[in-house]
């Protein structure tokens, strides 16, 4: 439950910045690198960048490995604050 909340304040972060920006805004090298097992599993049907694998990230947040929430945290997606707050619930 708490990667579900942090992938999903993550990917809020994203996608409202997606819309105004008009242009994807694209994942680090460390997040497709950590995340790559993760999107394959069970995002593989969504373009990269798109906000439907966003979104496909998210509904299985809960399920993100270690690896991939790491990632997010070093990449500035959510802060460590965020991650540990959560981890409390």
């Amino acid at each position: 439950m708490r990667t579900h909340l942090l992938f999903l304040v993550a990917v809020s972060a994203c996608v409202i910045a997606s819309v105004v920006v008009a242009e994807p805004i694209p994942y680090s090298k460390a997040v497709q690198k950590f995340c790559a097992a993760d999107y394959k599993k069970f995002c593989a049907e969504y373009g990269l960048e798109s906000a439907a694998l966003r979104s496909c990230m998210d509904r299985n947040g809960e399920s993100l490995s270690p690896s991939c929430v790491k990632a997010l945290v070093a990449s500035g997606e959510v802060s460590q604050a965020e991650v540990d707050r959560r981890k409390k619930h």
